[in-house]
């Protein structure tokens, strides 16, 4: 087999294969097998959970529980109630449709999959201004698997029509590490164990990010080294990639040097930021906002970004005694993330 091939076989295919999101797994369990025992299409499943953490995969899997057809597409691709309408009246009955991204679908789209979803049904205009005529069109009993990265972004209509809503948590290093022995023994590379704690403790929670790294260290030691993934190995490589010890990449220790080093640690704007790092706002908010969040280096007030004592302990530096996060936070006296920052700066 190809690597293309192979990589492509890192996915799990069957539930039990699945490693991580425990509770996930027994409660779609449940929901896959009580239809099956019904013989009746299970009720639509919606999943929400930061990317790369298995969405996709649990799709492809709950089709294969089912023994059912499935058919991939994105909210964005769903510009008009047309192009759902003509993705709906071709479904087979039970298959399963993934959506992508669902909150990203087109309003009047959004609209027709309301009735789609509970009357499996599809209203199709006809015409024009007064003389329009809507035609009903029955479809096939489907399921829809929704994926999004936004919750929150749900109408409560779309949102409360889903039978079974699961939240895809992050990975703990020890399921990161099972996930990378399973993975480097489809690549038929030789992985340490030292080497594949070092790697999950990188990944930042996340297998996507896991499985890359595996390969951007598997490339390595290819090259470099013996071919096989020691722990030696793994460091030479996340360093020559630029991932540091706790999974920070070149972005977020950009953002974090340039808060500490050129705005004293904040109050700061997105934008101030954003063009500081010369990356797009949305860049810097959606890639790697969360995670620096997430991870206490960060934090988010009312006046703009704010470097955490976690951040300056982290870089090597001290905090200014005027810094937003002061001397004494760093040092453990105070969590208040007051004080006055940088003038000028722009509001978040």
């Amino acid at each position: 087999m190809d690597d293309y091939q192979v990589e492509g076989a890192l996915r799990p295919r069957a539930l039990d294969e699945f490693v991580g999101q425990e509770r996930v797994r027994e409660q779609l369990s449940l929901v896959l097998h009580s239809a099956q025992r019904r013989n009746r299409a299970p009720d639509h499943i919606l999943m929400s959970g930061g990317p790369g953490l298995g969405k996709t995969t649990l799709a492809m899997i709950i089709a294969a529980e089912i023994g059912a057809p499935l058919r991939i597409s994105s909210g964005p691709a769903i510009e008009r109630s047309g192009d759902l309408a003509a993705v709906l009246s071709s479904l087979q009955e039970g298959e399963v449709l993934f959506l992508d991204e669902i909150h990203r679908m087109a309003r009047p789209a959004e609209e027709m999959l309301y009735v789609a979803m509970e009357d499996f049904r599809v209203d199709v205009m006809v015409g024009k201004g007064p003389g329009a005529t809507a035609i009903p069109l029955d479809i096939a009993p489907f399921t829809l698997v929704g994926a999004t990265t936004r919750a929150g972004m749900l109408p409560a209509p779309l949102r409360d029509r889903f039978g079974f809503t699961a939240h895809m948590d992050f990975y703990t290093p020890a399921e990161l590490e099972l996930i990378l022995y399973r993975s480097a023994g489809l690549l038929g590379a030789p992985l340490d164990e030292d080497a594949a704690r070092e790697i999950a403790g990188r990944s930042r929670g996340t297998p996507r990010i896991a499985n890359r790294l595996l390969r951007r260290v598997r490339d390595y030691a290819e090259v470099r080294g013996d071919g096989r993934l020691s722990l030696a190995t793994a460091r030479a490589a996340l360093e020559l990639y630029e991932v540091d010890s706790l999974g920070l990449d070149r972005l977020d220790r950009a953002i974090l040097d340039v808060l500490m080093n050129r705005f004293r640690g904040g109050p700061v704007g997105l934008s101030t930021l954003a063009v500081s790092v010369g990356e797009e706002s949305e860049t810097v908010e959606v890639v790697a906002e969360p995670f620096l969040v997430r991870s206490g280096f960060l934090a988010r007030t009312p006046r703009g970004r704010v470097a955490t004592p976690q951040a300056w302990a982290h870089m090597g530096l001290t905090p200014p005694p005027d810094a937003a996060f002061g001397a004494a936070a760093a040092n453990g006296n105070s969590s208040s993330a007051g004080g006055s920052g940088t003038s000028g700066a722009s509001a978040p």
